[in-house]
């Protein structure tokens, strides 16, 4: 037997691409303060949100991206098929609560940074196989909730590893259609477990970068394309370190990534924010992607781009009992 829409090992060309027909983005004041602050939908004036914790910060953040997005496409909520979304909080709380406000069929996912990819492949898998006529696919992360997870409590004042990256405070959402003007979500490369041995929590870049390169390499092998087929390849957020190594690594392999390979986490901060490695969380592929990625195409100085999620898949649990960090990458090609 033979999936007439899988090619190669790993990838799905969609005989129908869904088109991506709304999408919004709301970031914290730190990332409103960085170079693509013109992207974004709404700039909020303190972490908080006017709330009264980081957690329920984020998914107001979740909760205003997802209205944004879904009246940029000019529909309701009710004609909506299914939500895709998560975040990095335990249980993937952001998500789930923001869900309350959706009124349709909800898939919570757990893809680390990784999300917003993993939404957007799910996703257009929905709608080209005839599923849904709509989806909502959406991220959330907070710098403060995710220190306090995964690393210290910010109040404890902890100093920094150079490696540390700087998780994205916002959400993004994005809408996609069976049809409808835009970019369209031409292919899906669902990744495999990476895990070199990485043991280091604040060193995410190294850990994921085996991953991110080892998607890259399966979708060209499995579509027959060199990087240069496409304007822009991006990693979601292996920041400085981690973009450092997937270049090394295609460098070994013989692919040329020197002209049109970039990383979210490179992108969503300037170096003088003291953000250390760069950006890095659920958000960051998020914001990037729905703001200056989509934004840039519907200006046409884009037409083909490759974006890879990329994700940490551990927990504080396993950090503390020794385990290595395994790594993941999700790539989707979106092409007008």
């Amino acid at each position: 037997m033979t999936a007439p829409k899988r090619i190669g090992k790993q990838t799905v060309a969609f005989a129908n691409p869904p088109v991506i027909i709304g999408r919004a983005t709301v970031v914290g004041p730190k990332e409103g303060k960085g170079p693509l602050k013109d992207y974004y939908d709404l700039i909020a004036e303190d972490p908080y949100f006017n709330a009264d914790t980081w957690e329920k910060a984020e998914y107001k953040f979740f909760e205003k991206a997802v209205q944004l997005a879904v009246e940029k496409a000019n529909l309701t909520m009710d004609d909506l098929n299914y939500f895709l979304a998560g975040d990095l909080t335990n249980q993937i709380i952001s998500a789930t609560f923001t869900a309350r406000g959706v009124p349709v069929p909800y898939l919570g996912l757990y893809g680390a940074c990784s999300t917003m990819y993993e939404g957007l492949a799910l996703g257009a898998m929905l709608v080209d196989g005839g599923f849904a006529d709509y989806v909502l696919a959406g991220v959330s992360s907070h710098y403060s909730t995710a220190e306090r997870q995964f690393r210290f409590p910010t109040e404890q004042g902890v100093q920094r590893n150079l490696s540390s990256q700087w998780t994205v405070t916002g959400s993004a959402a994005l809408v996609l259609a069976a049809q409808g003007q835009g970019p369209k979500v031409t292919h899906a490369t669902v990744g495999k477990i990476v895990d070199l041995g990485v043991t280091d929590n604040t060193d995410m870049g190294a850990a994921m970068a085996p991953a991110a390169f080892d998607t890259i390499k399966q979708h060209l092998e499995d579509t027959g394309r060199e990087p240069d087929y496409y304007d822009l390849i991006v990693t979601g957020d292996l920041a400085r370190i981690g973009h450092r190594l997937v270049q090394a690594l295609a460098e070994k392999q013989g692919l040329d990534l020197s002209k049109n390979y970039t990383d979210c986490g490179l992108l969503v901060y300037d170096p003088s924010q003291d953000v250390h490695a760069g950006g890095s969380g659920c958000a960051c592929s998020g914001v990037v992607t729905a703001g200056f990625l989509l934004q840039e195409m519907e200006a046409g100085r884009y037409q083909r781009i490759l974006g890879l999620g990329t994700g940490a898949l551990h927990s504080p649990i396993s950090s503390q009992q020794g385990e290595s960090v395994p790594g993941i990458a999700h790539a989707v090609a979106i092409e007008l």
